[in-house]
């Protein structure tokens, strides 16, 4: 079709994403190959059931699990993650959620991991036990809040949220009182080895993100564990029984299987050090424009809480120009909009790659000098 595109012709605004995969902004760009399975997908009739478990099978191999599905987003994998732990295979219990009445459903999360997301352990009827202090908490405060009543321990893998205790004591504690550990890593890849580094650490089921980083659809996620919980999350999703599960609400297409069971495929033959590469030479353009500016220190990181390097602009005391604020705002403000990083580190100002596209860098570097030189 000729003339504008479908978001020009909604009087929609197309952004720089240099954000990250933040679902606000539309998680990745899905690749030609990903776009042309799932069209393909759309043109037959197929057995749903027979394709879910032909698509958990490939998420069960890419997260070294006994067992996967694909669920609606990670979000979602949270929700099925407490329904399998708090109802089992029992099926009178699945058509019974969110009345969890003579169940286990208790969720001890650690006090400093609360997050928007956790909601969804609730939903099906879970209650959320606080353990420990905002920023910190020990392996007796764990051991003391798992009772008769816990369901399981929930343990987040997140950019900037604190790890009060590592994943492996937290799943020796949790195992001890043979109850599960369910992980929420929804934007834990890359590095590709994440997605298999809950399992090899002996968590009991892992959700992942499939429109972040493995550039699946937007609203795909990986659910991967232990069998029996996997079969107990497919419970709470499939119909059956008097009632449907507690998740068909967020059910998935053949589509968006197929989509995203190509897009794992192709993230895990992708050259990670290639990528990479790419990111740091993007940073580099937009270090280099702002080197030397008085009063800010500009510097490329790279560690657990950074979604690929990243340039990072920490404002010093001297710093008498515009805060992160409204360097921001006028960033957002101009032509083309341009999102970047909300800081992790008191009011830097963060510029995320991983959504950068040819050229971009170089308009990102050019706009953040302009402003912070005016």
């Amino acid at each position: 079709m000729n003339g504008p595109d479908i978001y020009d012709r909604l009087g929609v605004t197309k952004v720089i994403n240099a954000r990250s995969w933040v679902t606000a902004l539309g998680g990745s760009i899905m690749r030609p190959e990903v776009f042309a399975a799932m069209e393909e997908a759309g043109q037959h009739f197929i057995d749903m059931d027979e394709l879910m478990a032909a698509g958990g099978k490939v998420v069960a191999r890419a997260c070294g699990a006994e067992a996967g599905m694909v669920c609606a987003g990670a979000a979602a994998g949270n929700l099925l993650m407490a329904a399998a732990a708090i109802t089992g295979t029992d099926r009178a219990k699945v058509d019974q959620i969110p009345d969890t009445t003579g169940m286990k459903n208790e969720f001890v999360i650690f006090k400093s991991q609360r997050n928007a997301y956790d909601h969804a352990f609730e939903t099906p009827g879970g209650k959320l036990v606080e353990v420990g202090m905002p920023q910190s908490a020990t392996p007796y405060q764990l051991e003391a809040a798992i009772g008769e009543n816990t369901a399981a321990v929930i343990y987040t893998l997140a950019p900037f949220l604190p790890r009060p205790l590592t994943l492996e004591e937290t799943i020796e504690i949790g195992h001890a009182a043979d109850v599960p550990v369910l992980v929420d890593a929804s934007a834990e890849v890359p590095p590709a080895d994440n997605l298999t580094k809950p399992m090899r650490l002996g968590a009991d089921m892992v959700t992942y993100s499939g429109g972040k980083g493995i550039c699946g659809p937007q609203n795909s996620g990986l659910l991967a564990g232990r069998a029996d919980l996997i079969e107990a999350a497919f419970l709470n999703y499939l119909p059956g029984g008097p009632r449907v599960g507690i998740a068909r609400p967020a059910k998935v297409s053949k589509e968006t299987i197929i989509g995203l069971v190509t897009a794992i495929e192709l993230f895990l033959d992708s050259d990670q050090e290639s990528i990479w590469a790419g990111w740091r030479q993007k940073c580099d353009v937009v270090v280099d424009r702002l080197r030397g500016i008085p009063g800010l220190r500009v510097v490329i990181e790279e560690n657990e809480n950074r979604q690929g390097p990243q340039p990072v602009i920490y404002m010093e005391s001297e710093w008498s120009g515009p805060p992160a604020a409204e360097v921001r705002k006028q960033l957002a403000e101009g032509d083309p909009p341009i999102m970047i990083g909300s800081g992790g580190y008191g009011d830097e100002l963060n510029v995320v790659m991983v959504n950068v596209r040819p050229g971009e860098d170089k308009i990102i570097a050019d706009r953040l000098h302009e402003i912070l030189t005016s």
